[in-house]
């Protein structure tokens, strides 16, 4: 699969703000956090599905990684998606080892590999609580 996706039974808000802190441990930061379907609304379509996108940056492995492929700056920052679906909290993210595929670039595989561990641990660590 491209992604890794988990339930919580964590409010939208309450997922974010937890996984913020996991994320801070691991260096990465939360740049951007968009709402879809509050731009969605704004543009006067009726989307009322609860979507956020966070965009997340660990800024030394940024530069790890832009240093050796500048291709890889199209995925960047990484994304990670928090929504509701038939009333649970979701979280998942598109795996950076799916993503480097696209590049062509195998030095790179390892890298994505250490990457995608350690969002997906922050994800994990953010649930542990949520029960």
């Amino acid at each position: 699969m491209f992604h890794y996706t988990v339930e919580t039974d964590r409010t939208m808000d309450d997922a974010i703000a937890v996984l913020e802190e996991t994320l801070k441990e691991e260096k990465f930061g939360v740049l951007w956090q968009f709402d879809i379907r509050e731009k969605l609304q704004a543009k006067g379509l009726d989307y009322n599905q609860p979507y956020k996108v966070l965009e997340v940056c660990n800024p030394f492995e940024a530069e790890r990684v832009l240093t050796q492929n500048q291709m890889v700056g199209y995925f960047l920052p990484c994304k990670i998606v928090v929504y509701e679906d038939e009333g649970r909290t979701n979280i998942g993210l598109p795996k950076p080892t799916s993503l480097i595929q696209l590049a062509n670039d195998d030095s790179l595989k390892e890298l994505a590999g250490d990457i995608e561990r350690r969002l997906i641990s922050c994800i994990d660590k953010s649930l542990e609580s949520s029960s």
